[in-house]
């Protein structure tokens, strides 16, 4: 037995500062966008262009590499990726999807 059961995520939305996910039990978690630095750097069409994955436990953005569980915005655990790696992921962009 789950010590904690976990909603799935239903749909997720981003504004310029704020990422919201609504859950199949009703909730909806909103957190600083500020928290996970890739969604920041990402341009509009990026950020929309995510899918659920692990069966709504998690979603994953493909072009900008990033993925967050429901667990961690139900704990509000913004993203934990270093400085360093952050950094080598942003020299590593082109400059057309920077400017998006």
């Amino acid at each position: 037995m789950k010590l904690i059961e976990l909603a799935e995520i239903q749909n997720v939305t981003i504004t310029d500062d704020t990422l919201s996910v609504d859950l199949s039990d009703g909730r909806t978690i909103a957190v600083p966008l500020a928290w996970y630095p890739r969604l920041v750097q990402g341009s509009t069409d990026e950020r929309n262009h995510w899918r659920l994955i692990g069966g709504g436990q998690g979603i994953h953005w493909a072009d900008l590499d990033e993925d967050i569980s429901v667990k961690n915005l139900i704990l509000g655990q913004a993203s934990t990726e270093s400085q360093k790696s952050f950094q080598k992921w942003l020299e590593g962009r082109s400059p057309t999807k920077a400017s998006g």
